[in-house]
């Protein structure tokens, strides 16, 4: 495995050497977010983040989609984490289109890095309408959309950035396929359609961040441009910058009402 894991930090973005789709991709994903401190307490943050916004559920019942790549039970045992691939780190198998639960049942869904991977995100949604009871939230944390977010991810990155797409993309794999500014897209430039889709479903926060750590850390697919001990001052710095004008992603909290 950590021979594995050191390939998968040799990548860049224009490698075509690893199958984003394999299941075991998304396992060395994983062990490379445990096994770099710096990416690791960034997840912990986001995760951290995500709970705070789902307590005093209508239901506690929350459910974690996408999970995979990350850690968020190791953390929270109590959140049941799912991926559209069988993977052993999760509790169930199944595709954000298509939830095994009844109506009105789950309290909460989290998700990170999740959405803009959705091919149909109006079946997710659909979804998520029926499954959550009045109440009931959807949070999640998302690649998004500003001058400095276009730069990075337009050059520096291997996922398409299209902001003129439409709600919809073709998939070829559930990793190797996405936009990365479908948040965008879905949640503020086509609020309107979101509204009249979705009268229900309240865009309740949008807060805008990591305009810097996620890119310095590395990611899963390089090595770590800064050293751990300057995770704190780093934080520091990025709450004083971050903005709407200059992130690299967003917590978006939406409540069924």
């Amino acid at each position: 495995m950590i021979s594995l894991i050191k390939k998968v930090l040799a990548l860049n973005h224009t490698s075509d050497k690893f199958d984003l789709d394999d299941p075991n991709t998304t396992l060395v994903h994983r062990e490379v977010i445990l096994s770099k401190p710096f990416l690791k307490k960034i997840y912990l943050r986001w995760y951290a983040d995500l709970m705070s916004r789902v307590k005093n559920l209508p239901i506690n019942k929350i459910i974690e989609i996408g999970s995979g790549g990350g850690f968020i039970k190791d953390i929270y045992p109590e959140v049941i984490t799912s991926d559209i691939m069988p993977l052993k780190v999760c509790d169930m198998t199944f595709a954000a289109e298509n939830m095994p639960y009844e109506d009105n049942s789950i309290g909460a869904i989290v998700m990170v890095n999740v959405f803009h991977h959705i091919p149909d995100c109006k079946l997710f949604l659909n979804e998520a309408m029926r499954v959550l009871p009045v109440g009931g939230k959807i949070v999640m944390v998302e690649p998004y959309n500003c001058l400095w977010s276009r730069f990075i991810n337009g050059n520096f990155h291997h996922e398409p950035f299209d902001v003129t797409a439409n709600w919809e993309f073709e998939s070829h794999g559930p990793l190797s396929s996405s936009n990365q500014a479908l948040p965008f897209i879905v949640f503020e430039r086509d609020y309107a359609k979101f509204h009249s889709l979705y009268p229900d479903l309240q865009i309740t926060n949008i807060r805008y961040h990591s305009p810097l750590s996620y890119l310095l850390s590395g990611g899963v697919s390089m090595k770590s441009l800064v050293p751990n001990f300057m995770f704190g001052f780093l934080m520091y710095i990025e709450k004083q910058v971050s903005s709407r004008r200059f992130n690299m992603f967003a917590t978006i909290e939406i409540k069924k009402i």
